[in-house]
């Protein structure tokens, strides 16, 4: 069985500013894979390249055996990638439950709406204690569950989640992870960018390291603490 993820000597660059150089590595289907370095050492780059927002100048990317490599984003999107980013993304006068009805109603019915609301708050309870509360006066970690249900409540193939714990108090950092940890048990696969490594490394099978663009290693996650100082 071919991985569901897999990047071969995969170069990329910011006009003349080479940021990543010959990567490779994969990931296989159910798995998780955090992805980690210093700042400056290419992986929200590499973050980008694997959902169709930045396209490699050199080497492949493959996603379940077919080259997405000249693919544009929303192709990516559309067969199932989703990337998590940084930050809050979220209609800030709006009430949780109308952010999450707006991002969730496309192709749905209202019974099947219904339901997707409901599966948020089953993944975010706290989100289903605050329905009804503007999300701008959400705290930051609170936003950051939205944005994350939003996009969850669909399951998709593989979540590409960029420093998601970066700014968050250390009891949402936790929730966030066990979400992680229980989308993953229901069958989507994890690519984790973190600079925080400990919660990434303990839910991960696999772990890449980033020096200055290039693998500095790349093995299980458990031997990776080594390398990181962790």
């Amino acid at each position: 069985m071919s991985p569901l993820l897999e990047l071969e000597a995969v170069d990329a660059s910011y006009g003349p500013f080479r940021a990543l150089f010959g990567v490779s590595f994969s990931l296989e289907s159910g798995s998780a894979l955090a992805l980690l370095g210093a700042n400056g050492a290419g992986k929200t780059t590499l973050a980008r390249v694997c959902t169709g927002l930045v396209a490699p100048t050199a080497g492949s990317v493959r996603f379940d055996g077919v080259d997405f490599s000249d693919r544009r984003a929303f192709e990516f999107a559309r067969a199932g990638i989703v990337h998590a980013v940084e930050g809050r993304s979220v209609f800030a006068t709006l009430t949780v439950e109308e952010n999450l009805a707006l991002a969730l109603a496309s192709g749905r019915k209202r019974s099947e709406l219904a339901v997707a609301i409901d599966e948020a708050y089953a993944l975010f309870p706290r989100l289903g204690e605050r329905r009804r509360q503007i999300a701008g006066t959400l705290s930051g970690g609170e936003q950051r569950m939205l944005s994350l249900a939003r996009v969850l409540v669909d399951r998709p193939r593989l979540l590409v989640a960029d420093e998601l714990s970066l700014g968050l108090a250390p009891i949402i950092v936790d929730e966030v992870y066990q979400t992680l940890a229980r989308i993953r048990e229901a069958g989507t696969t994890l690519l984790i960018v973190e600079q925080h490594v400990s919660h990434a490394l303990a839910i991960a099978d696999t772990a890449v390291i980033l020096e200055r663009g290039s693998v500095g290693y790349i093995g299980p996650a458990r031997d990776a603490r080594a390398h990181v100082g962790v």
